[in-house]
């Protein structure tokens, strides 16, 4: 299912997966129930949560009528049984064929785009701690250079080692990062 169908085909998609897999058990029907009767009144009256909770009458049939129930209660009915089952069972949630479907759907998009980030990106390989280790030694340097001044006299190793910096730059950033350097003599 896609972004464009409703919650109500999704339910009546799913309705045949939800009844006959085994993790919904009685409680989790209950607190599926509950909250629907508790946070959204509209959804489930008292009455309807009475009915919906009632022992004496098998789990799975309990659930069956439920989400008839939801489903002719329109499509925000619908929406809020798939936010409570995501909030209660993420497992479950993620393994209903509606949401499988989804997920098929944005991989076989998305693998084009992957391939293409992952070239992109070939140098992103190496981590966080290598970017904050060379962010470190930069920063370093700049506080050497700029604080390192004793009565108008930079840091003469400071200077050379600009000099040495600049080689693996491009040709306008290198004479900009060299330029800069010897103004600072």
């Amino acid at each position: 299912m896609s972004d464009t169908d409703g919650y109500q085909e999704q339910l009546q998609s799913d309705s045949q997966f939800l009844c006959s897999d085994q993790r919904m058990d009685t409680e989790l029907v209950d607190r599926l129930v509950l909250q629907l009767n508790r946070i959204y009144p509209q959804i489930l009256s008292d009455k309807e949560a009475h009915r919906f909770r009632n022992l004496s009458v098998p789990t799975k049939v309990r659930l069956a009528e439920l989400l008839k129930h939801l489903h002719r209660k329109g499509e925000e009915a619908c929406h809020e049984f798939y936010r409570a089952l995501h909030i209660h069972t993420e497992d479950i949630y993620s393994s209903l064929p509606s949401r499988v479907r989804e997920r098929e759907v944005a991989d076989s998009k998305c693998t084009n785009d992957k391939t293409v980030r992952q070239e992109r990106y070939v140098l992103n390989d190496r981590g966080p701690m290598f970017f904050l280790s060379c962010f470190s030694f930069v920063v370093g340097i700049a506080i050497l250079y700029y604080y390192g001044d004793t009565e108008g006299e930079t840091l003469r190793c400071t200077g050379v080692f600009l000099h040495c910096s600049a080689v693996r730059l491009s040709k306008d950033a290198r004479d900009v990062f060299i330029s800069y350097g010897e103004v600072g003599k």
